[in-house]
C-alpha cells in the first residue's frame, strides 16, 4: 500500500533547533514516520508495562542510555514508552469517547446515557466531578500538578500552575467564549481580560496614529466610513474624549457624533462579533482562578441540557493522578508500508498515537524517538482546533521573576525536567499550533 505519503514537507520550515517550541493545544492524533523500524514499540512484555505504570505513578525520570544499537532489546526504552502514554481522566465511562467534547454530539449519539433523564443521577455525577475538579486545582496550587484541561461541550479551560509560560501566578485560559459566558463571569466578580481583542485594538490605534501623522486629510473619509458600517473596535475610553481630535482639526461639525445608545449598540455588536472565535479567549489570573473554579462548579450551562451530551459532566484531563481520576493510556500502533521513492518502492515505518495528547506527552515521545530512531523522524500532528489559541503569548513575566530559573518550584509536579523547561518558556506559536515536526541529524524543524 501507499500509506501516509500525503503528509507534505513544509515549504518554509523553521531553522533547525535542538528543541521545538511548547505547544499547549490538545492533539487528537500523532503520526510519526521514519526509515527505521518502530518494532521496539510493539508487544510490550507484562513486566515492561507494569514498570512503565510504576515509573509514571512515582514520577521516576527514565534512565535511558546515551545510544542504542538495537532499540527492541532495550527494556528501559520500552518501559519509558509505556510511561509516556499514561494520562488521567474523569469521568471514566468506557463505552463513551470523552475527548474531544466540542462537536462530539454525532459520535456520542445513540450510546447509552442513563443519566440524561435522571436528575438524581446527574446530581451524583456532578458532585463527584466537583470533588475531582477541586482536587486538581489543589494539586495545581501546591505545584504538584503542572496543568490540566476542563473540556466542556462548548469551550475548553486550561489551568496552568505558577511558573509555567513565564507567569508567577496561576493562570486559566478559556476558549472559545460568548458574550453570555463573559457577562456571567463578570457578575460573579471574576476579573479577566480578552488579550487578543486588546492586542487587536492596540494595533488598530497605533496604525491610526501613524495614518493621522502622515495623512491628516484622510480623517474625514474615516469618519464617513464609520457611518457606513466599517467600524473600528470600540474603545473603553470615554467616547467624548475620543472625538476631541476632530475639534483640534476643526471638522467636528462635519462628523456626526454617535449618541449614548448607538455607542452601547456598537460595543455590544463588537463584543458579539468575537463570540466562538479564537479572539474571544479569556485570561484569568491569580486568586481569580479560584473564583473561576467555584463559578464553573455552579454554572448550569457547563453541562448540556439537551442532546446526546445532556447531563454529562465536562471531561477533566491531567498529566498526573488526582482524586476520582482514572488512569488511561494513549493508543499506539506501528505500521509498515511501502512508499514511492525516486527509483523504486522503499520501506517506510510509522507509529500512530491516538487519544488526548497533552503537551508533556508530545515532548516525552519525541525524546524517546530521538534516541530510538537515531535522530531522524517526522511527525504529522492533528490538533483539536479550539485549543490552538492556547499558544498565544498572553502575558509577560515580571523582571524579578524572569531572573529565576523557570519552573524551579515545579520539580515535584511529575514532568520530565526537559519538558518542564520547555513549558516554562513564553509561548511563541501565536494562535496556531504545530502541524508538522521533523528531526534530521538530531535537530528539529517544524511548521505551524
Amino acid at each position: 500500500k501507499d500509506l501516509h505519503l500525503p503528509v507534505a514537507v513544509p515549504e518554509v520550515p523553521s531553522s533547525p533547533r535542538h528543541e521545538f517550541p511548547a505547544d499547549w493545544s490538545l492533539k487528537t492524533r500523532l503520526l510519526f514516520m521514519s526509515s527505521q523500524s518502530f518494532s521496539w514499540a510493539e508487544h510490550l512484555k507484562a513486566q515492561e508495562e507494569a514498570q512503565g505504570f510504576a515509573q509514571h505513578c512515582r514520577a521516576t525520570e527514565p534512565n535511558l542510555p546515551q545510544s542504542l544499537q538495537e532499540p527492541k532489546l532495550s527494556t528501559e526504552l520500552r518501559c519509558a514508552f509505556q510511561q509516556s502514554l499514561v494520562y488521567w481522566l474523569h469521568p471514566s465511562l468506557p463505552w463513551l469517547q470523552l475527548f474531544p467534547r466540542i462537536g462530539a454530539d454525532r459520535r456520542i449519539a445513540g450510546k447509552a446515557s442513563p443519566w440524561s433523564q435522571d436528575e438524581a443521577l446527574q446530581q451524583v455525577l456532578m458532585s463527584d466531578w466537583s470533588v475531582s475538579f477541586t482536587s486538581l486545582y489543589n494539586l495545581l496550587k501546591a505545584k504538584l500538578c503542572p496543568y490540566f484541561y476542563v473540556c466542556t461541550y462548548q469551550f475548553t479551560v486550561l489551568f496552568r500552575a505558577a511558573g509555567l509560560v513565564g507567569s508567577d501566578v496561576i493562570t486559566a485560559v478559556i476558549s472559545p467564549t460568548t458574550r453570555g459566558l463573559r457577562e456571567a463571569m463578570r457578575n460573579e466578580g471574576i476579573e479577566f481580560s480578552l488579550p487578543l481583542v486588546e492586542e487587536s485594538r492596540t494595533r488598530k490605534w497605533k496604525s491610526s496614529e501613524v495614518n493621522l501623522e502622515t495623512e491628516g486629510a484622510n480623517s474625514l473619509e474615516a469618519g464617513n466610513s464609520m457611518e457606513n458600517g466599517e467600524e473600528p473596535a470600540p474603545s473603553d475610553d470615554d467616547d467624548e474624549e475620543s472625538f476631541s481630535w476632530l475639534e483640534e482639526m476643526g471638522v467636528q461639525d462635519k462628523v456626526k457624533k454617535p449618541d449614548a445608545i448607538s455607542i452601547k449598540l456598537r460595543k455590544e455588536k463588537h463584543e458579539v462579533q468575537v463570540d466562538h472565535k479564537p479572539e474571544s479567549l479569556a485570561l484569568v489570573k491569580g486568586t481569580n482562578t479560584f473564583t473561576l473554579l467555584n463559578f464553573l462548579i455552579n454554572c448550569k450551562s457547563l453541562v448540556a441540557a439537551a442532546g446526546p451530551q445532556a447531563g454529562l459532566p465536562p471531561t477533566l484531563l491531567s498529566p498526573v493522578a488526582f482524586r476520582g481520576g482514572t488512569m488511561q493510556t494513549l493508543k499506539a500502533r506501528s505500521i509498515n508500508a511501502k512508499a514511492r521513492g525516486h527509483l523504486a518502492y522503499e520501506d517506510i515505518f510509522s507509529l500512530e498515537i491516538v487519544g488526548p495528547v497533552m503537551p508533556h506527552a508530545l515532548h516525552s515521545l519525541t525524546v524517546l524517538l530521538r534516541l530510538a530512531q537515531r535522530g531522524a523522524f517526522s511527525a504529522a500532528l492533528y490538533t483539536h482546533e479550539p485549543t490552538a489559541v492556547f499558544n498565544a503569548c498572553l502575558d509577560s513575566a515580571s523582571p524579578a521573576f524572569s531572573k529565576e530559573p523557570p519552573g524551579k518550584d515545579l520539580l515535584r509536579c511529575g514532568l520530565h525536567p526537559e519538558a518542564l523547561e520547555q513549558l516554562s518558556q513564553h509561548p511563541t506559536l501565536g494562535k496556531s499550533a504545530l502541524r508538522f515536526l521533523e528531526m534530521k541529524d538530531y535537530a528539529y524543524t517544524w511548521k505551524s
